[in-house]
């Protein structure tokens, strides 16, 4: 008996250490060897088959994403209890692994709240919204009773009004009211992402407790929705309630005035950041630079940036940004080489945002390299820097290219799926891009306003117009989307590019969004393809009233006029030019040589070779013209 009992002691004493080694390991990231060295010592001691080390050593192999490893020890452990099969669920689902993790879902022998959450949490962050909610459903079926952290997940989830509604009720109905700081911060920051500012209000509101993340949430939400004026409000109520800002709050409020160009008051808060200290840090220093870079003051940013004493990714992930926001890619690049060079890693952000300005400018060759670094430093399986390049890819017209980063990614969300249906939309593959989002739609993902552009531009450049026209229709009753000008912006492309100029006109008169110059554009660059003089001039008038000085609509007008000959309406046109001191924008060509960019001015062409430049033109003219294709005329107005 005495034995037995000393024996227990030295396992206990044996259990502490090797347990706070564990957690030591989980704290700080340490490497896959460590964590080897570990199981080797549980081996060495006999614990391997203790049920406790074995779930915390599998613990540690799946944070580290050892998956060959986990599973091998899996198999190993004698006495699996649910904390076993939770922690190789999660695995599963960090790894993006869903199939194994259904698998193992519905063979568990029991499951708890926390299994249940992390199936929720997993479908949540694949972007499979009907997969999530039908999990949450089916918890409730089983009788396991959510928890606030369940509600949490769903309020993630939530894409429309309705979904929005239905999670706050079941919540109501389950017992949690806005007593719980947690559920309620998930509520606002919920209502606030479908559009229900009034409501997040009212959750604000009532809640039991506001913490420090309640009133940056409800500040966010104000600042997203472009009332400046309530969320600076916010800061003003925090420093009257005593409440110490930290530096999240501050970087919001200076991000809201960023995001509504509303300068003074940034500069405001920004000596109030020298006031209290807070401008080495970098949560705040980033935000500084993306308001002066959002403000047009890139000099500004690029002055704060060369006078911080230590910079870190969020700090130069702003830099790259401005740069890129800017179309400085050559900059973009060059701080890309130097922060490489001072030993900070780039992160999936860095590479999103150089990838996006090397881009800009078709730059393929900085853009595949770019490509190599991603691989070289592990990152191709992260979703934000895949879909990075495959908007690159897509916007150089490499498509092949593009879907193949596309169908390698081990999960697709919301956003690589957007992402492949307008790159595939704007390069006239429109089939291509249906077909991915009818996939889409099978696999449980949520289409949101970005999804309906990307397939309603799609229908247009395919041709399809009974498809798109059905599509627009359908939005609201069919997905909860409302109509935005951006999706009215699509169908009235889509009517002009089929010639059904009057049609657009139609829809332009009806819908319940004022028309902007853009729109009015579309309508005008129709009717000069089309030959429609009539509508050419209602609509021409239409801009002159938005913007007297914009060149577009004297140049189309002038070039119709040349083609039926009627010189005096050029004259006039010309003359109206001349008196209201509209400037024609001349036309350029660009091309990208390794690092550099060559630009060709309508009067340059022949400085850069031209008469090599036009022989091979007139070749490759002759070629089009054998496969059948006639050149437009135009007149000579348009050439100046």
């Amino acid at each position: 008996m005495i034995k037995s009992h000393h024996t227990i002691n030295q396992s206990k004493h044996t259990l502490t250490p090797l347990t706070s080694l564990i957690d030591h390991c989980l704290s700080f990231n340490y490497s896959p060897f460590l964590a080897e060295a570990i199981h080797a010592l549980s081996l060495k001691l006999g614990l391997n088959r203790n049920t406790f080390i074995a779930n915390r050593l599998l613990n540690l192999y799946s944070h580290l994403s050892l998956t060959s490893s986990t599973l091998r020890l899996f198999e190993e452990i004698p006495t699996k209890n649910t904390f076993t099969y939770n922690i190789l669920l999660s695995g599963f689902l960090k790894s993006g692994r869903i199939v194994n993790a259904r698998h193992l879902f519905a063979g568990m022998p029991e499951r708890d709240s926390v299994t249940w959450n992390t199936m929720i949490s997993g479908y949540a962050s694949m972007g499979i919204v009907d997969e999530a909610f039908g999990a949450l459903y089916r918890m409730q079926e089983s009788g396991t009773r959510p928890t606030g952290f369940t509600f949490s997940i769903a309020a993630c989830c939530v894409t429309n009004v309705w979904l929005a509604k239905q999670v706050h009720a079941n919540a109501f109905r389950n017992g949690f009211h806005f007593l719980d700081t947690v559920i309620a911060n998930s509520f606002i920051s919920m209502y606030g992402d479908v559009g229900l500012v009034e409501y997040a209000c009212t959750v604000f509101r009532v809640m039991g407790n506001r913490d420090l993340v309640s009133w940056n949430t409800m500040m966010s939400v104000f600042g997203d929705h472009g009332q400046c004026d309530r969320a600076l409000g916010c800061l003003r109520e925090m420093r009257a309630y005593g409440l110490s800002l930290d530096a999240f709050t501050i970087s919001t409020a200076i991000s809201v005035c960023a995001d509504n160009g509303d300068l003074p008051k940034g500069e405001q808060l920004l000596a109030h950041c020298f006031k209290i200290g807070c401008i080495s840090n970098s949560i705040v220093s980033s935000a500084i630079i993306d308001m002066y870079s959002n403000c047009g003051r890139l000099d500004d940013s690029i002055r704060l940036f060369q006078e911080m004493e230590m910079w870190d990714s969020a700090l130069c992930n702003s830099m790259a940004s401005a740069y890129a926001q800017n179309w400085l890619v050559s900059e973009a690049l060059k701080l890309f080489v130097v922060v490489i060079r001072v030993g900070i890693m780039p992160t999936e952000f860095t590479f999103a945002s150089i990838l996006s300005s090397s881009s800009c400018f078709g730059l393929t060759e900085q853009g595949t390299q770019i490509h190599c670094w991603v691989v070289k430093l592990n990152h191709e399986t992260d979703r934000i820097v895949a879909s990075a390049l495959v908007d690159m890819y897509t916007k150089l017209g490499a498509i092949e290219s593009a879907m193949r980063i596309f169908f390698s990614m081990a999960t697709k969300d919301l956003i690589s799926c957007n992402t492949m249906i307008l790159g595939l939309a704007r390069n006239g593959q429109a089939m291509l891009a249906l077909r991915i989002f009818e996939q889409m739609l099978v696999k449980g993902l949520q289409p949101d306003r970005i999804t309906l552009i990307g397939v309603l531009t799609a229908c247009g450049y395919g041709g399809m117009i009974t498809e798109g026209k059905n599509l627009f229709l359908s939005m609201k009753e069919k997905y909860g989307i409302a109509c935005s000008l951006e999706h009215y912006a699509c169908i009235i492309d889509m009517m002009t590019r089929a010639g059904s100029l009057r049609e657009a006109m139609e829809i332009i008169e009806t819908m319940p969004h004022k028309p902007t110059l853009f729109i009015w554009n579309l309508l005008l660059e129709a009717c000069r393809i089309h030959g429609d003089m009539k509508f050419a001039e209602i609509v021409a008038e239409k801009v002159m009233e938005l913007k007297p000085y914009f060149p577009l609509p004297y140049t189309v007008l002038g070039q119709m006029y040349g083609m039926r000959g009627k010189w005096e309406s050029v004259a006039r046109v010309q003359k109206a030019m001349a008196e209201r001191g509209v400037k024609k924008v001349s036309g350029c060509s660009w091309i990208g040589v390794r690092d550099c960019i060559f630009v060709f001015e309508s009067d340059s062409i022949l400085h850069h070779g031209g008469e090599a430049t036009y022989s091979l033109l007139r070749l490759l003219v002759w070629e089009m013209k054998e496969e059948g294709y006639v050149p437009e005329q135009h007149s000579e107005f348009e050439y100046g």
